[in-house]
């Protein structure tokens, strides 16, 4: 009867839906065979719909045949049967091929190239707009087929596809595997956005879209983390090892160079020849030797910073008689990741090395505080945050995934790369540069060292290079904290106010390493620094300086009389290698820590300047070279800006004056000694009368000054 009645496909299968409907209420006698038949019935009608609309597909009659059953399958049981034959015949799905070949997106040398995978989202977004178009014309809009046809893509097309392209890359090559999920991923989340949705499609489309997503990436998540992570650790510990190696290598080619010339047995051959020849000639035989001879008064070959990749050269004599040389050291260069020596291939032939031990081992330390200021380098931190840099940035396009997990495992993933790079960076590179440059500084002898006359104005000091080490590792500190607010705080990956942070802890670790180490390099700085004054006092302080009349040679007997004003030249080249060194610290560390390294390095100057005092012997006429030192010293420390520590050379400066005082007046003498008030308790009387005891006429005046001071040899009637 509906057959006959109704002659429209539409309207057939709307009269069949509305039988079956009305069968479910059908509780009579004989329902169990009506429904069979009816169920009959609409299995050859949904057959023969589909079969029309099957030929349709094939004949690309969109808006005809492919329309009209469409609708008659929707109208007969809600469409699920038009909505499959359509995804299963569509062309996206059944023609995926025609994409691109996974395999093309590893080049022969395993890296991925992200202009293939780009070509397969490109192609394939073109193509499902087309079809969105088509399901648009065909399909009624009380029907979502776009987020079905989708998710077919995603689980066939799209996932087959990059299932190949990670598992291809992960064989391959790690790095490109790496780089192949973030880049897809990112890719990926890009193309849903193309993705041109229709009425049918409902509200929740595009969150529809990101779970499908979500699901592409999900299997590979886990696992891409932690290869991140493994990767960033294997890369930053491989860069750190070369320059080891590096430095290590260089180490021992330099030690093998100066060392080369000295033969131990040799030496002890020809100084034993020579001492026979000697003990047997007889003593008016001997030779007078000149000041200065060819053969032993050559200086030992100056080594240059092989440490840093310089190359060695020689500079000719200038008209003065200086040579000119820069000493001026730089990090060794990066070429593909890795560390090597760059070494000038034009410079000059290599200077002849030492032919004593004694000489070569001077030339090895001078060469090696030489190279403190590259025992680690800011380009291997450089490549070390680069590499982090784009492990988080590659993690961090997980956190876009839809889906709390992702967003979760990704964010903490980026905080171990921090704190892996923190680790890396500080205990295997900066940590153990601090500790070879504090070696180094520790084995440093003032008295051995080279060209030591130029070092006070030139800055050639060991403290020197370790200002510019600490330098670089401010360097450093301040390169990571801008990383770490850019690449982590800034993109909301942690939280700067969590204190119980990992993140934050290890940035707090790395940062108190930092300050510990720098403190334990100016310590050791700081001693070598007063070994280098005290050596510039017992070197070049002369005994006439402070005691004109002490001089035994007739060019000096007739100029007793003159006073020469001004600090003498002990005392400037002394405050020029302190300041030059202090000023150094200005800018580049902590005001505290500042401060803190200005009051010690004042301190153990005062410390030397009273055990020099008390190495000489002053007169009344040396007083006032004495007196032009101290105020030289006190203009000096006024420059520190430090209250506490100039009240010790104003003690100093009132110190000296004992020496200006004439013999003729020892009670006013022993007025200054026993003035406590006078020093500021800096100085007890004992110690002043120790200080008194170095004037040069203290033997002809040490009974009057004690007789006032103590009353000796007066008796009570």
């Amino acid at each position: 009867m509906v057959f006959c009645t109704y002659r429209d496909p539409d309207q057939q299968a709307q009269m069949l839906s509305n039988l079956t409907r009305f069968a479910n209420s059908d509780m009579s006698l004989g329902w169990r065979q009506r429904q069979e038949k009816l169920a009959a019935l609409l299995a050859v009608f949904e057959q023969a719909a589909t079969q029309e609309f099957e030929q349709a597909i094939t004949a690309g009659d969109v808006q005809g045949k492919m329309r009209k059953y469409a609708h008659v399958l929707v109208s007969l049981d809600g469409g699920a049967k038009a909505v499959d034959m359509f995804i299963d015949s569509c062309p996206v799905v059944r023609e995926r091929s025609q994409f691109g070949d996974p395999i093309y997106c590893l080049d022969g040398m395993g890296d991925y190239s992200f202009d293939q995978s780009y070509s397969f989202f490109a192609k394939l977004s073109t193509a499902f707009n087309e079809q969105v178009a088509i399901i648009d014309q065909v399909f009624p809009p009380s029907v979502n087929v776009l987020v079905p046809l989708l998710r077919q893509i995603g689980k066939v097309v799209i996932a087959e596809y990059l299932t190949v392209v990670f598992d291809e890359a992960h064989r391959t090559y790690v790095e490109s595997y790496l780089k192949a999920i973030s880049a897809t991923c990112d890719q990926c989340l890009k193309w849903a956005k193309t993705l041109r949705p229709i009425s049918a499609s409902g509200h929740d489309f595009h969150e529809a879209v990101d779970e499908i997503i979500a699901s592409i990436f999900q299997p590979h998540i886990t696992m891409y983390l932690a290869e991140e992570l493994s990767w960033f650790k294997k890369k930053s510990d491989a860069e750190v090892s070369e320059w080891e190696r590096q430095l290590s290598e260089q180490d021992a080619s330099m030690q093998s160079m100066f060392m080369s010339n000295v033969n131990r047995q040799a030496d002890k051959r020809d100084f034993l020849t020579s001492f026979k020849k000697v003990v047997m000639m007889p003593v008016n035989v001997l030779p007078t030797f000149p000041k200065s001879s060819s053969s032993f008064g050559s200086k030992p070959a100056t080594a240059k910073a092989l440490l840093n990749g310089d190359a060695l050269t020689t500079t000719p004599t200038g008209a003065a008689g200086q040579s000119q040389a820069s000493t001026r050291s730089s990090s060794p260069g990066i070429i593909n990741g890795g560390v090597t020596v760059s070494v000038n291939k034009s410079a000059t032939l290599l200077p002849e090395p030492p032919t004593t031990e004694l000489a070569a081992k001077a030339a090895i330390m001078k060469s090696r505080l030489e190279g403190i200021r590259s025992l680690f380098s800011i380009e291997v931190a450089l490549n070390l945050v680069h590499a982090a840099k784009s492990g988080i940035e590659r993690a961090a396009v997980i956190t876009k995934l839809n889906g709390g997990q992702f967003m979760e495992q990704s964010r903490v993933q980026c905080e171990l790369i921090f704190i892996a790079l923190l680790q890396t960076l500080g205990m295997r590179h900066v940590k153990e540069g601090f500790d070879q440059a504090v070696d180094h500084l520790s084995k440093y002898s003032p008295s051995k060292a080279s060209e030591h006359k130029k070092s006070s104005a030139a800055g050639l000091s060991p403290l020197v290079t370790f200002l510019e080490l600490a330098n670089v590792g401010d360097l450093i500190q301040q390169m990571l904290d801008v990383f770490y607010e850019q690449e982590l705080v800034a993109t909301k990956l942690t939280d700067r106010n969590d204190y119980l942070n990992p993140v934050s802890k290890e940035k707090k670790r790395f940062e108190q390493m930092l300050d510990t180490r720098v403190a334990a390099g100016l310590h050791k700085g700081i001693e070598v620094l007063m070994d280098e004054v005290e050596y510039v006092f017992a070197t070049f302080q002369k005994a006439e300086d402070f005691n004109p009349n002490s001089s035994s040679s007739s060019s000096s007997a007739w100029n007793t009389d003159v006073i020469e004003i001004g600090p003498s030249e002990t005392a400037r080249r002394v405050v020029d290698i302190v300041s030059s060194h202090t000023k150094m610290l200005v800018g580049s560390t902590d005001k505290n820590m500042l401060d803190v390294f200005n009051q010690e390095v004042g301190m153990r100057l005062f410390t030397a300047l009273c055990k020099h005092l008390k190495r000489q012997r002053i007169s009344v006429s040396g007083s006032i070279r004495l007196i032009s030192d101290m105020n030289h010293y006190h203009t000096y420390i006024l420059t520190l800006r430090n209250k506490d520590l100039l009240q010790f050379f104003v003690a100093l400066r009132e110190l000296s004056q004992i020496y200006l005082v004439d013999p003729s007046d020892a009670k006013a003498l022993a007025v200054i000694i026993a003035d406590g008030e006078r020093f500021k308790g800096i100085f007890r009387a004992e110690e002043v009368y120790e200080f008194a005891e170095r004037r040069a006429d203290w033997y002809s005046i040490k009974g009057k000054v004690e007789r006032a001071m103590y009353g000796i040899g007066c008796s009570v009637m």
